[in-house]
């Protein structure tokens, strides 16, 4: 499967953002998707999952700021951030686990500035 990111960009502390990740096949066939992250210097971290059954974890430094989501007939999944702090900047990566393999997006940047 290939994984395309979109919506980031450059937005104020306190701002939101709406990141989407769009895979080339059809997203009811796989397993685990989630957001990850990595800012300069640092290693990438997980962000948040969602399992093919709607099932969601997320780090505790966003829970209740961020949203995943998955919508399976535009085979599209979706991060909602809110109250987006400078720290957060980084690149944010789509991944995607099933019976294929693991996959990465390529990325898509996100600045808070402050």
């Amino acid at each position: 499967v290939q994984l395309v990111e979109s919506g980031g960009g450059l937005v104020q502390a306190g701002g939101s953002l709406r990141l989407s990740c769009a895979a080339s096949e059809t997203t009811f066939i796989i397993n685990d998707m989630g957001w990850y992250r990595q800012a300069p210097g640092k290693q990438r971290e997980l962000v948040a999952v969602i399992t093919s059954g709607g099932s969601t974890n997320y780090a505790d430094s966003v829970k209740g700021r961020f949203t995943i989501s998955r919508d399976n007939a535009k085979n599209t999944m979706y991060l909602q951030m809110n109250s987006l702090k400078p720290e957060e900047t980084a690149v944010y990566y789509c991944n995607a686990r099933y019976f294929r393999g693991d996959f990465w997006g390529q990325g898509t940047q996100v600045t808070v500035s402050s």
